[in-house]
């Protein structure tokens, strides 16, 4: 696994975690939906600024993102589809 994958990764499973969807990390992250789509894929190398951002709608320290999975940890299950802000 690269890094972006990682941080990818790392982005899904903290923000499936606390039930945030993509659309509403991306808002509040001020960034665009498709391309915070993309991060996660591990398709797009975002900046550290990026980062920082979806680190603090996260609530989690820029490290966080970067933190590799165990051997047998799978990759989170995305929520459900929609355009709906749910929080």
């Amino acid at each position: 696994m690269n890094a972006g994958e990682l941080v990818g990764w790392n982005i899904r499973r903290i923000r499936v975690s606390r039930g945030i969807s993509t659309d509403a990390l991306a808002a509040d992250a001020n960034v665009d939906r498709v391309y915070c789509n993309r991060i996660e894929r591990g398709v797009a190398n975002p900046t550290i600024g990026i980062l920082e951002k979806v680190a603090g709608v996260l609530g989690v320290e820029l490290v966080e993102l970067f933190a590799v999975p165990g051997p047998h940890e799978e990759r989170p299950v995305p929520l459900p589809g929609g355009r709906h802000r749910s929080r």
